[in-house]
């Protein structure tokens, strides 16, 4: 079926199941740990003008520092219903947004507990003479998704089977300047990630 099918169809099954939806409990993503490993966070503020494209939803922004390499940029958008049309924004259409050139783009693995994986985009972008390394991927119900196309899909599974249509964002960029630096990004990248992927079960509701 094709995308634009897909998204139609969420839309209307959406506000045809007009029901006050299941929420479990979960931590507000501003309480995520600023200490992780051998990483300390500070908050970057999120503007008026952002928070009204983002739309209604719980959301964090924070540079990540370890030493005095670069600073690992975390985004979270945590949204609790996406009935309304307030539905995730993917990074490949905010990015480009933002200046950034998509450069190469494919799928990695995370390892996870468990010896288990899991698949993420992975992007490096351009702007002028700066690049970027990113990584992200959506998550919802326990679920880890690199396609937007099949977080469309389960969307509407999760709608009906849960009456639940809340999911989350998750995104980690992080600049390099030589033309191999993006190993050394990734490498950094896929440890944070790593770090992380058990916390945001208490963020990201199962």
């Amino acid at each position: 079926m094709p995308a634009f099918l897909i998204v139609a169809a969420t839309a209307v099954l959406l506000h045809a199941r007009n029901l006050i939806e299941t929420i479990p409990p979960h931590r507000t993503l501003s309480s995520f740990p600023t200490a992780i490993a051998h990483w300390t966070g500070e908050d970057i503020p999120i503007s008026s003008e952002q928070l009204a494209v983002l739309g209604p939803g719980d959301y964090l922004m924070r540079n990540y520092h370890q030493g005095s390499g670069f600073p690992l940029n975390l985004f979270l958008a945590y949204y609790p219903s996406q009935r309304s049309g307030d539905t995730i924004h993917s990074p490949q259409n905010c990015l480009p947004g933002s200046g950034w050139t998509p450069l190469r783009s494919e799928r990695i693995q995370i390892p996870r507990l468990a010896r288990t994986s899991a698949t993420v985009n992975r992007y490096i972008v351009t702007n002028r003479s700066e690049q970027m390394l990113v990584l992200y991927w959506y998550q919802a119900h326990g679920r880890i998704v690199s396609s937007e196309y099949w977080t469309k899909i389960f969307l509407v599974k999760d709608a009906i089977q849960l009456n639940r249509t809340d999911g989350a964002l998750v995104r980690i960029a992080i600049p390099f300047e030589s033309p191999s630096g993006d190993k050394y990004a990734e490498e950094q990248a896929l440890a944070f990630a790593e770090q992380i992927l058990p916390l945001l079960d208490s963020y990201i509701p199962h």
